[in-house]
């Protein structure tokens, strides 16, 4: 056939087809234009249809044209989460690059019911920034969840509890190695940052049920100071570990008695709980895990890393919050050493899973993820909450506390929202507004489906769906489908370790 016959070719063909119109006689519908295009005025090759020109503005307007209207979709880069179950377009989530576009800060708050999918969102998350240059960093995997995934991104994996390895909760990272070869100005100011760290560790650890059971008082804090000073002194290139510094404050140096002006019986007095706080932290059901050096430094050129606490669990719950509060002083203040001399400048993934642990676990844990939640848009570290209820924030025993935990939800410019009860959205209505329609779909993943027949075949209805809204935006819903290799990776329960076993 020659170009201009084919040019002139007709967009159907003879052929035969079924009933109706063109088809009766003969011709079927082209699915692909000839090579040079179709026929017709403006007629002609073009690789791909256009599709047609967007045009936005408020709905008063634009629904006299059409009324069938949906919010503006996201942006197609970053992570994609899957299919909007209302258009079927691609849904991507983007923290890091929509920070100064989109909103204001890379955090992002997951709350969903139990079983739904928010650690297999939150393991893409990472999964995918991690081939975008990020570094994930679990500073406190509870479950122990985390670490396949980990091991074959080629990260490190550090597993506190099981005899073997250990965190020293003053441990300055890699700045021990940078003290001698600082001018004697640089190398005081920077010692006083480290004792300011360590000082907030040792605060918030002894602060937990396995130490003193409260926050230290303005004597003891005074006595903790200058007895981690003379610690760090004791051991110069090196540094100083627990047990060093209850050793101090039973040795009670000349310089430790007169800053607390008392002598024989009364110095005893003034120190004797916070010397027993101290003891508990190396003692009883946490020994073996702070009363030496870490083991294993954070490996900083490795594309992810974990602290695996999962062995605490058998220990119990207080035991699990100290070693979250530890982990947690510990994996970051590494990053934020190495950052400060410039080691080490990717930005982070920082999924915070088991939040409602993390929330119970004491002040100490909220002071931290409080003050990296305010430094993550400067650092655009993406930062990820994951909690059941608003109610979590709640479970602290002072309202400070609360209030502290209330803002981090609020600082989170995105929600993800998977199943949840009308009582739970009621309140999550009052902290991001949620329209009417946008309530009966996620209650409606809520409800378990329940025939009175055999479901053990059965999916949940809200497994891996998500309600994603940006600040005020209208929220879009997107489902999500596993690969089999993360159905492979990501377990979000221990005992489920078994191939094909993975939950989402």
């Amino acid at each position: 056939m020659s170009d201009k016959a084919q040019f002139r070719t007709p967009r159907w063909t003879p052929d035969t087809a079924p009933t109706g119109g063109a088809r009766q006689l003969g011709y079927r519908r082209r699915i692909h234009a000839p090579r040079l295009g179709w026929g017709g005025p403006f007629g002609g090759r073009v690789p791909v249809e256009d599709t047609g020109t967007v045009y936005t503005g408020p709905t008063s307007q634009i629904a006299l044209i059409d009324p069938f209207l949906l919010g503006a979709g996201l942006p197609a880069r970053g992570v994609p989460v899957g299919r909007d179950v209302l258009t079927g377009e691609l849904v991507c989530i983007d923290p890091s690059g929509w920070t100064g576009k989109l909103t204001t800060n890379p955090g992002v708050w997951v709350m969903a019911q139990p079983g739904v999918g928010k650690s297999a969102l939150i393991k893409r998350i990472c999964l995918v920034y991690v081939a975008y240059g990020h570094m994930a960093c679990v500073p406190a995997d509870v479950k122990g969840e985390y670490a396949m995934m980990v091991r074959e991104l080629g990260g490190s994996v550090l597993r506190i509890g099981t005899g073997t390895e250990r965190i020293n909760p003053l441990d300055s990272g890699p700045l021990k190695h940078r003290l001698p070869g600082l001018p004697a100005v640089e190398r005081e100011a920077l010692l006083d940052v480290l004792t300011g760290r360590r000082l907030e560790t040792l605060g918030a650890l002894l602060a937990t049920r396995v130490g003193l059971g409260r926050q230290a008082n303005e004597i003891e804090r005074s006595a903790l100071t200058t007895a981690v000073q003379l610690a760090a002194d004791a051991v110069p290139g090196a540094d100083p570990v627990v047990p060093d510094v209850t050793a101090v404050l039973r040795q009670a140096p000349e310089v430790l008695r007169a800053k607390l002006a008392a002598e024989g019986d009364t110095y005893l007095d003034l120190t004797r709980s916070i010397v027993a706080g101290l003891d508990n932290l190396v003692g009883g059901p946490l020994k073996g895990m702070f009363d030496g050096p870490t083991t294993s430094p954070i490996d900083l050129n490795a594309p992810a890393v974990s602290v695996d606490i999962s062995a605490l669990r058998a220990r119990g719950n207080d035991v699990v919050s100290a070693g979250m509060i530890a982990s947690w002083a510990y994996a970051y203040s590494s990053i934020d050493s190495a950052r400060s001399l410039g080691l080490m400048r990717r930005k982070l993934v920082l999924p915070m899973d088991e939040m409602w642990r993390a929330l119970r676990a004491g002040p100490g844990l909220v002071d931290a993820m409080d003050a990296i939640s305010r430094l993550n848009r400067t650092t655009e570290d993406v930062s990820i909450y994951a909690t059941h209820s608003t109610l979590d924030s709640e479970s602290l025993p002072t309202e400070e506390d609360r209030a502290k935990a209330r803002g981090l939800m609020d600082r989170c410019d995105t929600w993800v929202i998977g199943g949840s009860t009308g009582e739970e959205l009621s309140r999550v209505s009052g902290r991001r507004a949620l329209t009417e329609q946008e309530r009966m779909m996620i209650e409606s993943w809520a409800s378990a489906t329940s025939t009175g027949l055999d479901t053990s075949d059965q999916i949940h209805p809200g497994r891996g769906k998500y309600l994603i809204k940006l600040g005020t935006r209208p929220g879009i819903a997107a489902a999500m489908e596993l690969t089999a290799t993360e159905r492979r990776l990501y377990h979000t329960d221990s005992a489920d370790n078994e191939p094909g076993s993975a939950r989402r």
